[in-house]
């Protein structure tokens, strides 16, 4: 009997719109039942699998399914942060085993550079082990971090358009803040995500293209430090009386007691203190060319994870995005990540494709230096042009009942299990 059912599963940090490609993948394969059986999530990703934690997926409601464009997050079939580590083989193995156990024929993997490098690992270890597997990647990152710095394996990734839609309207909603109360607080400092990747602050500038806000832009990669970034707010505060500060989370001026997941990634928020933080502390301390106090904003997990403000451009290529990775597994295309390319002329346009794996996992794109003001306080007009298209014109259409958003709730249906309970080797006791 054939191996033809499904492995779907995430890692990583959640996006807007990363269950629009789980929605993609579902309905494309539902249309297929002469080449894809039962369609399973691993729930919460690959601890999920590692544990044999299947959610039945073809079992749920076609309104649920539905229902999933519409649902921010991952809290419909969970994420991880889990990351198979070469040195624990057994972790390689379970996973294997699961796949035998319930005839995986494909295994789709949605998440950033990491989680490209773990569907990339399982892809080749199926291949030693004779198993007829067909393994894609998804592309997902509000980081925009996956690919190269010349954009030439992915243009984008699903959830930066959206995030960069909430920042552009945080900083709309910002400025009237600061016009109204500049006289006690001249001074908003808002800290954007990102870790030390530049692409969700810079976005902020798509708020005020025409630069006609007493804004400030301060990358990590910028390379700036306190003395020089308060002289430039002071600056600012001489000029306009008040000033908008958006720092990245991953601006380095000094120690913040940083935390690290399982991928060795700093987790900022959940580090003891935090860049705007100490700018704020900094800029009230040394003291500031106008009366007043400097005040902080720090938005945190709510803009990966608010559906009001996604956008419509990126709740479409999500989709499309996880139709094009259900059309590679159907077409036995393994070891492969579906990706949006950006068309060439004036009218934005993309097209899907795909790129190996292998270029893309552990991958880290950088902020086009060329995209940094001259100043270190502000991105360029290409940039802009580069972001604008993501982000769209609409807002998008999201049920509500009882004036509350109604999100997919999936079934709690679950593969049987058919091996021994498994405790992932990172979490055993004295594992290192």
């Amino acid at each position: 009997m054939k191996n033809n059912n499904v492995i779907v599963a995430q890692s990583g940090g959640p996006s807007p719109v990363i269950n629009a490609s789980l929605q993609g993948v579902i309905e494309f394969m539902r249309d297929m039942p002469g080449t894809f059986g039962t369609i399973y999530a691993g729930y919460h990703g690959i601890e999920g699998v590692l544990q044999e934690e299947l959610l039945d997926l073809s079992a749920q409601p076609a309104q649920e399914i539905a229902l999933l464009g519409v649902t921010p997050a991952a809290g419909a079939i969970g994420t991880c942060r889990y990351k198979l580590q070469e040195k624990n083989t057994e972790d390689f193995e379970r996973v294997i085993e699961v796949l035998k156990a319930h005839r995986v024929g494909y295994f789709l993997y949605t998440g950033g550079n990491d989680s490209m490098d773990t569907a990339h690992k399982i892809a080749q270890l199926a291949h030693q082990r004779g198993l007829d597997l067909v393994a894609v990647g998804i592309p997902k990152t509000i980081d925009n971090d996956v690919g190269d710095s010349e954009f030439k394996l992915i243009d984008h990734t699903p959830g930066y358009g959206s995030v960069a839609r909430y920042w552009a309207y945080t900083v709309q909603g910002a400025n009237e803040e600061n016009r109204g109360s500049c006289p006690s607080d001249p001074v908003l400092v808002m800290q954007a995500m990102g870790r030390r990747i530049g692409f969700i602050p810079a976005a902020a500038r798509l708020g005020d293209p025409n630069r006609e806000m007493p804004l400030l832009i301060f990358l990590a990669e910028s390379g700036i430090k306190l003395p020089e970034l308060a002289d430039l707010v002071n600056d600012t505060l001489r000029a306009h009386g008040r000033a908008l500060v958006v720092v990245s989370e991953g601006l380095e001026l000094g120690d913040i007691g940083e935390s690290r997941d399982s991928f060795g990634h700093v987790q900022f928020s959940a580090s003891e203190t935090t860049v705007a933080q100490i700018v704020t502390n900094y800029l009230n301390r040394v003291g500031l060319a106008t009366r007043g106090s400097a005040r902080l904003n720090i938005s945190g997990t709510h803009q990966r994870h608010d559906i009001a403000s996604a956008s419509i451009v990126d709740l479409n290529e999500a989709y499309a995005v996880g139709q094009k990775a259900a059309e590679l597994a159907a077409a036995g295309e393994s070891g492969y990540m579906a990706t949006i390319l950006r068309e060439p002329g004036p009218i934005y346009n993309v097209r899907y494709d795909k790129v190996p794996l292998e270029l893309v996992a552990n991958s880290e794109r950088k902020f086009p230096a060329a995209w940094i003001a001259p100043g270190r306080a502000d991105v360029t007009d290409e940039f802009l042009a580069y972001a604008r298209p993501l982000i769209g014109d609409h807002w998008p259409s999201i049920p509500l009942v009882g004036g509350l958003q109604r999100f997919a709730r999936l079934e709690p249906r679950f593969a049987e299990k058919k091996l021994p309970s498994y405790v992932p080797q990172a979490y055993r006791k004295g594992t290192p």
